[in-house]
């Protein structure tokens, strides 16, 4: 099996270190065509816990990775201004507290709110707690089972990462060849790509093509055709700016998304600098005017002129076309605000592995993918537009047209299981486990009418003292931790001198 990857930035070498140490004795060969001048987007650097799963799988040292890539840990997002002006929350990589009587902790707690001794849901997650007081440590090196029960992701350099990937995956084989792609040959039969050819008329053949050329879909797209699911109706967003700024001094660990009044602004803490976008619908704002607002509104001076994006959210209709595989933007795009962009590519990559073709790509195999992944965009889809439809704001133009969206039935199910009972439906396919919804639903004041009933089996001064005993070990936890900057020093992570002298 000769396998071809077109492009490379995140997707692209996520895709061929995988590949190259996953499937070392399948594959006879690995090539990545990229191209300088085509360059990448290159601004994604929040993400999800996974990536620490994937990079375990490879064999990565986590510290000597984080100081390549600049990296910082992430306890959570923190959002301001979703549900109401002036309102803000966590969401954390966790659940909430531990079990009371076989019932989890937030259907107690709707009961507790009710007799005014609610608490607020943070202090019953040690990531909230942490990253609100800037204090970083590994879940293993909690004393209890409720201060180890939480979860981490990085924020890193995206174009570093991808660099570190390139040497890794070089060392384990994977040839790099420098082009651009001038034209395609098919197989008229089977419909088939057989090779590429480059501007330099060098002509790559391969068994399996796998497409990482961002927007532009070169084969997926511009060659076979797979056709787009556009969902602007849904998440209208279809513009951003991006710019970094100096690095704080304090090093918060979690992501900042603040909502504005036609998009949202995203913050994101790294060792040398901080990255900062500005995603809006352009109907309700000018390119200027959503400049201006991203500029006005940083942690520090901006490091250079602000980058202009622009897309559509949606999927190819198919991800596994043929011998042609998308991954990355060539699949699809949704807007950051969860972290989701490197997450769906290390899904594709992960849905590809566990299907890869013995020889030739089985009909069986790119139907079964093509689900998973339908099913992966679809969910994420759906967390993201209940960010903008749990909410009482009515301040603007955009948040008027979202209280009168017709939701898709799959996130409108999942809204009234919640109101009805508080009950979340659980997925085998899908980004979030039920604690993200929990922690949206009822950051943003989406409540429900009714609790479990078998809350009442429980004793109340019970339940009150065990709930109090749980937020004391988290407290207690915190003010012991470590700040977030001194954890990268002592852990090995920090890459500037100048870093440590700011903790």
């Amino acid at each position: 099996m000769r396998v071809c990857i077109l492009g490379g930035g995140t997707a692209g070498w996520m895709t061929a270190s995988a590949l190259s140490k996953k499937l070392k004795n399948v594959i006879k060969s690995i090539v990545l065509v990229e191209s300088e001048a085509i360059g990448t987007v290159g601004v994604g650097e929040a993400t999800l816990p996974h990536i620490r799963l994937f990079n375990e799988a490879l064999g990565i040292d986590e510290s000597a990775f984080m100081k390549k890539t600049e990296a910082t840990f992430k306890l959570g997002i923190e959002f301001c201004d979703w549900g109401r002006l002036g309102d803000k929350y966590i969401h954390p990589f966790g659940d909430f507290g531990q079990k009371i009587d076989g019932i989890d902790l937030y259907q107690h707690l709707l009961k507790l709110s009710r007799h005014g001794d609610y608490g607020v849901l943070d202090n019953y997650s040690f990531g909230i707690s942490a990253a609100k007081n800037a204090k970083f440590q590994l879940p293993r090196s909690g004393k209890t089972s409720l201060q180890q029960a939480f979860g981490y992701a990085y924020q890193f350099d995206a174009g570093l990462y991808a660099k570190y990937l390139r040497q890794f995956s070089e060392t384990h084989g994977v040839h790099r060849i420098e082009g651009k792609v001038v034209d395609t040959q098919i197989n008229n039969d089977s419909g088939n790509v057989t090779s590429i050819t480059l501007d330099d008329s060098q002509q790559i053949d391969a068994d399996l093509f796998i497409d990482c050329s961002g927007f532009r879909g070169v084969l997926i797209e511009q060659v076979l055709k797979s056709g787009y699911q556009d969902w602007s109706n849904w998440l209208p967003c279809n513009r951003a700016v991006a710019v970094p700024c100096e690095r704080q001094k304090h090093l918060p660990p979690y992501t900042r998304a603040t909502a504005r009044q036609a998009g949202w602004q995203w913050r994101i803490p790294l060792q040398h600098r901080t990255g900062n976008g500005h995603v809006y619908w352009n109907e309700f704002i000018s390119d200027d005017e959503a400049a201006a607002v991203l500029l006005n509104n940083l942690d520090g001076p901006a490091l250079g002129d602000p980058k202009q994006l622009f897309f559509k959210t949606g999927r190819r209709n198919h991800f596994w076309k043929n011998n042609v595989v998308a991954i990355g933007l060539s699949a699809g795009f949704l807007e950051p605000l969860e972290s989701t962009s490197i997450h769906l590519i290390q899904e594709g990559i992960t849905n590809l592995l566990e299907l890869f073709p013995h020889e030739n790509a089985d009909p069986l195999d790119v139907s079964e993918y093509n689900t998973r992944m339908s099913l992966q965009f679809e969910r994420v889809r759906d967390f993201l537009l209940l960010h903008y439809v749990a909410t009482k704001r009515d301040d603007s133009e955009m948040w008027r047209y979202f209280t009168n969206m017709t939701l898709p039935d799959s996130l409108q199910q999942k809204i009234d299981m919640w109101l009805h009972r508080g009950y979340v439906q659980r997925y085998e396919f899908g980004a979030f486990l039920p604690p993200s919804w929990i922690a949206v639903m009822m950051g943003q004041n989406l409540l429900p009418k009714n609790y479990d009933p078998r809350v009442d089996n429980s004793n109340f001064d019970h339940v009150k003292q065990r709930s109090q005993a749980m937020r004391a070990d988290i407290a207690g936890a915190v003010n012991n931790a470590t700040t977030h900057a001194d954890f990268l020093d002592i852990f090995g992570a920090a890459s500037h001198t100048e870093l440590r002298r700011a903790k």
